[in-house]
Order: structure tokens, then C-alpha cells, then sequence
């Protein structure tokens, strides 16, 4: 399924924007923080549009800096979807750290990365909240790991200590995001299709994307739910779980159809 061809084009495009990218966002790191958080936005926006993915947004995008995203998993390309619509690193497994190419976009993207080690747990916890302090809103998985996009797993609660740091004395902003790959070509995926875009598993990298990158136009709908804040529940364990079942909640509805009508991204 797909066109080779396609595949070709779309890979050499994309190889090329990144080439073209990278030694701006070296030097921005250096020298204009705030420029460093603009150029991925600017950066993904534009991949979304050589790799034919059509990014709609129901809900409005939290305007609290810093903001916790915390997001289902279900691809690669969650990540280029979230980064075409809001300013931000994520939250990754370190091993990312290590991956060739992918790795060093992570670093560019100033991403956070963390592992269970306890004996990093304290560095880890300082680097979080020293991205907090800057004002840096972040994204986290809190699954775990990828999924087929047909469903959602429920949250680490672990994973939500970082949502009970303050920021200039006030409780941090956490904003659940519902991501669902919905259509190929205007065409509902289904079940049975959706794992053409969805990464989980023991699915092999390069062979899936080059793949993907021969479909045709993907739609991706995001849904921004209602922010919320640690001490408005009464642990964390029952802010993942209000997160979850509206992550979950959003995921059902734009993979069955039943979601109110989305938008296009507003221009940031």
C-alpha cells in the first residue's frame, strides 16, 4: 500500500527542511532562547505539510506558561502533530537520547530526558523544574509507551510528580490532549487501518515510516480538554485518572466520528 515514489519525494523533502533547520536551531540555542522555542513550532509545522499530515484542533490550547501537555502515545508522529500547534519540549524515555538522527532531534527540541533509576531521580527532578522556572511548557506520555491509537492505557500516576512543582507560586497548569489519526484521504481509518500511522509494539522504525510517507493525505484531529490543577483533586493518583478519562474519552469519540466539528490550528 502506498506509492514508493511518494515515499522517495517526501523523505528527501523532509531530509532536506531538516538539514536546512538544524544549524539555525544550534545557533539559537546559543544565542536566543526564545527563538529556540519558536523554530521547532515553525520547524514541525512546515514537516506536517511535506509529509501530506492535516492537523485539526477542537478546544482551546492552554495560554498559561509553563504548561504540562499530557498527551495519549500512539506514534512518531505525535510529536511533529503537537509541535506544528504549541511551543514545547517533551518529556522522554532516555534511551530516546541515544537513537541516531531522532536522538539529536529530541536534543535540538531541548527535550527532558528521564529514567527510573533512583540514583538520577534527584538531577532529573532539578532539570524539570528548572524548565518550569523558565517558563518552558512541556509534553508528557504518561501511557508509557506507544499504542495502537484504537485505545488508551491508563496513566502512570508516577509519571505526574512534576505536575506538584509551583511556578511563581502557584500550582502548575496541567492541560489533557486527546491525539487521533481519523482519516486517509477524507476516508475514515477504522481500526484496521490506523496502525499505518500508529508505532507500538515490536513494529519495526524505518520499515513503518517508509510506509507511511507513501500514503496519502493524513488527518490528525487534537483536542485540548479543559486545564486543570493538582490541588483541585485531592492526590495525583486522582489527577491521572481525571486526565486519562478525558484523553480517553476525547481518542473514542474523534476515532468513531462522534467528535464536534475541528479547525485548523489559529496562527500562533
Amino acid at each position: 500500500m502506498g506509492s514508493p515514489l511518494r515515499a522517495l519525494v517526501r523523505s528527501a523533502l523532509f531530509a532536506g527542511w531538516t538539514v536546512l533547520l538544524i544549524p539555525l536551531q544550534l545557533a539559537a540555542l546559543v544565542f536566543d532562547r526564545r527563538a529556540a522555542r519558536r523554530i521547532p513550532l515553525y520547524y514541525h509545522r512546515v514537516c506536517c505539510r511535506l509529509l501530506g499530515v492535516r492537523v485539526l484542533v477542537r478546544g482551546e490550547i492552554s495560554r498559561e506558561t509553563p504548561t504540562l501537555f499530557v498527551c495519549n502515545h500512539s506514534s512518531y508522529l505525535d510529536i511533529t502533530v503537537l509541535s506544528s500547534v504549541v511551543e514545547g519540549s517533551f518529556v522522554a524515555k532516555v534511551e530516546i537520547a541515544g537513537w541516531p538522527f531522532f536522538g539529536l532531534l529530541a536534543k535540538l527540541q531541548r527535550s527532558v530526558f528521564i529514567e527510573r533509576r533512583s540514583q538520577n531521580a534527584a538531577r532529573q527532578r532539578d532539570e524539570i523544574a528548572e524548565r518550569l522556572a523558565a517558563r518552558d511548557n512541556l509534553f508528557l506520555f504518561p501511557e508509557g509507551t506507544s499504542t495502537d491509537g484504537n485505545r488508551v492505557r491508563p496513566f502512570r500516576s508516577a509519571l505526574f510528580a512534576v505536575a506538584g512543582r509551583e511556578v511563581g507560586g502557584r500550582a502548575l497548569c496541567v492541560q489533557p490532549v486527546s491525539i487521533a489519526y481519523t482519516r486517509l484521504d477524507g476516508i475514515p481509518l477504522g481500526r484496521a487501518l490506523r496502525p499505518l500511522y500508529t508505532w507500538y509494539g515490536e513494529m519495526d522504525l524505518l520499515g513503518h515510516m517508509w510506509s507511511m510517507l507513501g500514503l496519502g493525505r493524513l488527518t490528525v484531529e487534537l483536542e485540548f480538554h479543559a486545564p486543570v490543577h493538582l490541588p483541585e483533586f485531592d492526590s495525583r493518583k486522582a489527577l491521572a485518572r481525571h486526565c486519562y478519562e478525558r484523553v480517553a474519552a476525547g481518542v473514542a469519540a474523534a476515532n468513531s466520528g462522534r467528535a464536534p466539528p475541528a479547525r485548523l490550528p489559529r496562527a500562533a
